[in-house]
């Protein structure tokens, strides 16, 4: 398994480190970088997984619901470690712990731990994530902190953050075509599953061009607070959701794994775009990604446990 790890593991951080070592040595536009992906390549993918993942009405709402409280209880993890930091770095914080790499990371090693049965309900499990990122991201980067004496923000404000993104477009799109069981012409399928598969190798680029533009990233006890609640309280979070909504067996163990994946990097791409502290989120990311090697290790070394 820790050979698997590797093989996953050295491909995400080979691509990230060549992206940093372009960044150190020439100029790089990341804002435009960040922006073709968020706004094409990202919604190509939401809706090329869509189309092509087959799933059941009653997985998706149980396996959602667990979801929905892991996802619940990180954001509140990441919202602890920034109390008291300045309020950028305190939602950038909560957004660090609460997306977490379910695609390129998570579903080769869950294919590697449970076979292809498995590998089903973690390419559930990644459309849930990914959709829920382009929904809760904005709403933790755009709400108010208000006073008592101050209206609540207008449902249209929060909304309009929410559908700001394309991908939330592809969304309503992709449960459409799949609901009237319609099929885009095949050229068309072609040109969205070419702009899908871009769509990983630009956003590890675009990890590294952070990282890079600023050096080797410095690790502060914030940094180290939100690694630690993403590997350690994610899994942690897991079990206890997936126990709440009935989850059992390899389905539970599932989502478990799921939650044990360090800070996705689209992250940093929204957290750029709405304004957050991109250089936390980056830093974030690259420590999780390298100390999620033992961590996932350990995490697949207990999942028996919760499918015996």
């Amino acid at each position: 398994m820790l050979q698997a790890l590797s093989n996953v593991l050295l491909p995400v951080m080979l691509v990230a480190g060549l992206g940093a070592l372009v960044s150190a040595r020439f100029p790089i536009d990341q804002a435009t970088i960040a922006r073709v992906t968020l706004y094409l390549l990202s919604p190509a993918l939401v809706l090329n997984v869509l189309l092509t993942t087959r799933v059941q009405a009653g997985e998706v709402l149980t396996l959602g619901a667990a979801y929905a409280l892991t996802v619940a209880g990180s954001l509140l993890l990441g919202w602890l470690t920034g109390l008291r930091a300045p309020q950028a770095q305190r939602r950038s914080l909560t957004a660090s712990v609460g997306i977490w790499n379910s695609g390129n990371m998570g579903l080769p090693i869950a294919l590697f731990a449970f076979g292809q049965a498995g590998f089903a309900h973690a390419t559930l499990l990644f459309l849930m994530s990914f959709v829920g990122m382009y929904v809760i991201a904005p709403v933790v980067y755009t709400a108010r902190v208000r006073r008592p004496d101050q209206p609540p923000p207008s449902a249209g404000r929060m909304l309009l953050n929410m559908v700001r993104l394309p991908a939330v477009w592809m969304v309503a799109l992709g449960v459409t075509l799949r609901a009237l069981h319609l099929q885009l012409p095949e050229g068309l399928t072609r040109g969205v599953e070419l702009l899908a598969q871009a769509t990983l190798p630009m956003v590890l680029l675009s990890l590294g061009l952070q990282l890079g533009s600023g050096g080797w990233p410095r690790l502060d006890t914030r940094v180290w607070l939100a690694t630690a609640a993403r590997l350690i309280g994610g899994p942690l979070l897991g079990v206890a959701a997936g126990l709440i909504c009935g989850l059992r067996g390899e389905v539970l163990a599932v989502l478990v794994l799921s939650a044990s994946m360090p800070t996705a990097v689209n992250a940093l791409l929204i957290a750029r775009e709405y304004g957050g502290d991109a250089d936390t989120v980056a830093r974030t990311a690259f420590l999780s990604t390298v100390l999620s090697v033992p961590t996932i290790a350990a995490v697949v070394a207990l999942l028996p446990r919760l499918t015996g």
